[in-house]
């Protein structure tokens, strides 16, 4: 019998995956040094993204999907 694919716990807390099985992402910079950045540039940055489709195929067998 072959073990179970285990899911890689780096991908699981920086990936979540969509309803139509796309990868989504947080932007970086968002966790401190808040005071020296515009609020252009934090706005900017709130909210997620979509991983490119070259990452996105190991990002989901990270996830072990």
């Amino acid at each position: 019998m072959v073990p179970k694919q285990k899911t890689h716990s780096g991908a699981k807390k920086r990936f979540k995956l969509t309803g139509s099985g796309s990868v989504s992402r947080a932007r970086a910079g968002m966790r401190h040094n808040f005071e020296h950045r515009s609020s252009r540039v934090t706005r900017r940055l709130t909210g997620r993204q979509f991983v490119s489709d070259a990452d996105s195929k190991l990002a989901r067998k990270l996830l072990g999907k």
